[in-house]
């Protein structure tokens, strides 16, 4: 599923155009993006929680060449499912 299938699935349901919904999904992403910058939790309630994570330096290796890469320090995003998304309640 890409973005556009969201988009069609929202206009769908809301029963709006597509450049409404559009409208709806991106204010939703920009929102989202905006308090992962600001390193905010996100908690969807039967969804999962983004959460913003300090990330270490290491070692890493080019796949190509084998060569030794050096990981900066960084921040990288987790998304950990609810209950509700867990394999046991996807069928």
């Amino acid at each position: 599923m890409i973005k556009q299938d969201i988009i069609q699935r929202v206009a769908d349901r809301l029963g709006v155009t597509k450049v409404k919904a559009a409208e709806v999904v991106n204010a939703f992403f920009d929102a989202m993006k905006e308090s992962l910058k600001e390193g905010e939790r996100i908690e969807l309630r039967g969804f999962g929680v983004l959460i913003v994570k300090n990330r270490k330096t290491g070692i890493g290796r080019n796949p190509k060449t084998g060569e030794e890469v050096e990981i900066p320090l960084g921040k990288t995003v987790r998304f950990k499912p609810g209950k509700n998304l867990s394999s046991d309640h996807i069928q």
